[in-house]
């Protein structure tokens, strides 16, 4: 029986943030064209609320605001009330965020927008506190009545704002492609790192793991020491702090402090699948043993709580349970000691029980101050038994947590951000040769390609409930062929590449504008937004438009495609020149950069032991190799010719010219480190 006293149209939503909205007072609609043509017919404004599941402020506003009658009474009466998922519609999020940009110089969730019956905005902000946003409805309310023209023009500005700045990365002239460019934004953008504590001075911080990882490529092509220290820290800094899971795995979304002390403690899929990547990485250039353990422990973490039945990865894990945000993640220093018990004076050393760790209202955050190997050293202990004894600690912890209630779980299961997690999962396995790694991952893909793209290409954005829903984006493309190639190198197999070649050919078709040379975020055949965006700045997540012209570049090696060059190189010269304006806002341009500008090789093996010497070569950091191989002949643009039968040979190739073949992995590392 419904105990429920409100219901609205919501509750025939998959969306898990939308279903929270759906016994709310306010009688919210979905995203469609039936509550447009609703705000039309009844001359009503609506209010466009933008939010997510794991998203804290999106909870105290729905708590104070959406769960409050009288509130509900001005926003039922004077508005038609949309609520949207951000994860699910990220180009319907672009475009008011852009607005509310405009508008009042920042942005950030919950979103909240008020729009004419067309869609075009007028008025929006963040989160407001209860009487704040009743004070603005009804002034809003009271000035659309009196002033609808006035409304209509400054909607009409606003709206063309929006196209502009949207126009501006396609309208730019194309420019050389100058080593002098990348060496002058690097340096431009030292003067903002935190040397001390890693990632960018200030707080709150965000882990950045496309910076992250074209820093460390900066670092080991161009031997700068200085970098390479910044990254090193910045890595190990987030791993030992409170942002990390010490007892489960896993990253929270940002620290809201300056020392990653304390996190926002929602746990993405997105932040997580390309930490993956970043901490492999970093293992292959360092052989630190923290980012191996950071790895294994994050991979645990996605295979007990994120994964799926059907071998899908879940969204996100929320910040809140029981009311109160981390609850799940922090402990009583009591409750630590009778789990502990005789240890407790070393565990409360290594993990910080003391003045350090301590949050609020008596609860500690668990945080390391320095590594296994000086731990070990300080209290004179073996390092492995030091390591055994961790893991003890950490087991009889994640058996305690099991006993509280969980977080919520965002269970819809996105495409882009699976292809990450995939992405991730390679990178993993080609650092460390765990075949694990690699059967999660291609476990995923296989997924993927079963439940979310048709035999011609066309690929879904999400997945719940057996069900595939919304058109994919330009992300969900990009990100997919960039797993397909990611696993092609690791694995050989040409049913990857295909899947890239064929999806890259559904992305041309959909998304390609070919006078401007860019991608639009939505595809042609989109009807339901005022404006067709065009992302370019890489953020958390890289560009959906920086990832393509990647692919591209890759593509057109593997493909023997020039035409794939061509755009790839024209979309990244429109942006040469910001990247001394803004290199934080450009890292993923800047790596297809170091591939224009730098040594970028071509690495093609074939023969019987192809697999076993690949893994060889790939278990070093190359991150300016594109790999390639068979244990047989091949049609593949570059393994063509290269088959000998009763040898294995490594082909090493720069511009479409190939060294005489190697037999020997060491020789052949030798060219390409």
């Amino acid at each position: 029986m419904d105990t429920h006293r409100y219901t609205n149209e919501l509750i025939h939503e998959s969306s898990p943030y939308l279903l929270q909205h759906a016994h709310n007072p306010v009688n919210w609609l979905p995203w469609g064209e039936k509550t447009f043509e609703k705000a039309r017919t009844e001359k009503k404004l609506l209010i466009i609320s933008i939010g997510y599941a794991a998203c804290h402020w999106c909870h105290v506003m729905e708590h104070e605001s959406f769960e409050d009658t009288a509130v509900a009474r001005i926003m039922n009466e004077n508005f038609v009330c949309i609520k949207v998922d951000r994860e699910e519609r990220p180009d319907v999020d672009q475009i008011y965020m852009t607005a509310v940009q405009l508008m009042t110089q920042r942005g950030g969730w919950p979103l909240n927008a008020v729009v004419l019956p067309d869609g075009r905005p007028f008025w929006g902000g963040t989160y407001f506190q209860k009487e704040m946003w009743m004070d603005a409805l009804t002034q809003i309310t009271n000035y659309y009545k009196q002033n609808p023209e006035k409304v209509a023009e400054y909607a009409e500005h606003l709206s063309q704002g929006i196209r502009e700045s949207n126009l501006l990365p396609v309208s730019k002239v194309n420019q050389k492609l100058e080593p002098e460019n990348l060496k002058e934004a690097v340096t431009r953008w030292k003067s903002y790192f935190d040397f001390e504590e890693g990632g960018s001075k200030g707080a709150p911080k965000f882990m950045m793991p496309t910076n992250l990882q074209f820093l460390l490529r900066w670092a080991h092509q161009k031997k700068d020491k200085e970098t390479l220290t910044f990254v090193e820290t910045s890595l190990d800094k987030m791993a030992m702090g409170g942002i990390y899971d010490q007892v489960g795995g896993g990253f929270a979304r940002y620290s809201t402090d300056s020392t990653w002390k304390v996190p926002h403690f929602e746990k993405m899929l997105y932040d997580n699948g390309q930490l993956l990547s970043v901490y492999s990485q970093a293992f292959q250039k360092t052989k630190k043993s923290l980012y191996r353990e950071i790895v294994e422990q994050t991979i645990d973490w996605l295979k007990r709580e994120m994964k799926s039945e059907e071998n899908g990865f879940y969204s996100s894990l929320d910040a809140d349970s029981e009311g109160e945000e981390g609850k799940f993640y922090v402990w009583k220093k009591q409750e630590l000691q009778q789990l502990i018990g005789s240890d407790f004076e070393l565990f409360a050393d290594y993990f910080q029980v003391n003045e350090l760790g301590y949050w609020e209202d008596g609860n500690y955050i668990l945080l390391r101050k320095q590594s296994d190997e000086a731990f070990a050293q300080k209290h004179q202990i073996k390092l492995e038994d030091l390591q055994n004894e961790v893991a003890s600690w950490q087991k009889t912890l994640l058996e305690a947590r099991t006993k509280r209630i969980r977080p919520r779980l965002d269970d819809k299961i996105l495409t882009s951000w699976n292809a990450l997690a995939i992405s991730g999962l390679v990178d993993a396995f080609k650092a460390f040769g765990n075949a694990e790694y690699l059967e999660l991952a291609e476990k995923n893909s296989l997924f993927l390609r079963v439940k979310q793209i048709d035999a011609d290409g066309r690929v879904r954005h999400s997945y719940k409930n057996g069900e595939s829903k919304i058109n994919g984006f330009l992300e969900d493309y990009a990100m997919v062929i960039q797993a397909d190639i990611s696993l092609f190198e690791a694995t050989g197999k040409p049913e990857y590449l295909n899947e890239a070649e064929l999806l890259t050919q559904k992305t041309l078709e959909q998304f390609f504008d070919d006078k401007r040379n860019i991608f639009y975020f939505t595809p042609a055949s989109q009807t339901d937004l005022i404006n067709r965006s065009i992302e370019v700045h890489d953020n958390v997540i890289a560009a959906s438009n920086s990832v393509m012209a990647n692919n591209l570049f890759k593509l057109g090696h593997l493909l023997g495609k020039t035409k794939y060059f061509e755009i790839s190189e024209s979309m990244l010269s429109k942006l040469v020149g910001d990247f001394r304006i803004h290199p934080s806002g450009y890292s993923n341009w800047m790596q297809l950069m170091l591939n224009f500008t730098d040594n970028y090789f071509e690495v093609a093996i074939a023969g019987q032991d192809a697999e076993e010497k690949l893994h060889a070569m790939q278990k070093n950091y190359l991150p300016n190799c594109l790999f390639c191989s068979d244990t047989k002949p091949s049609e593949i643009e570059l393994l063509q010719n290269r088959f000998v039968k009763g040898k294995t040979l490594i082909y090493i190739c720069q511009n479409q010219t190939c060294m005489l073949p190697e037999e020997n992995t060491e020789t052949a590392l030798n060219f390409v480190k």
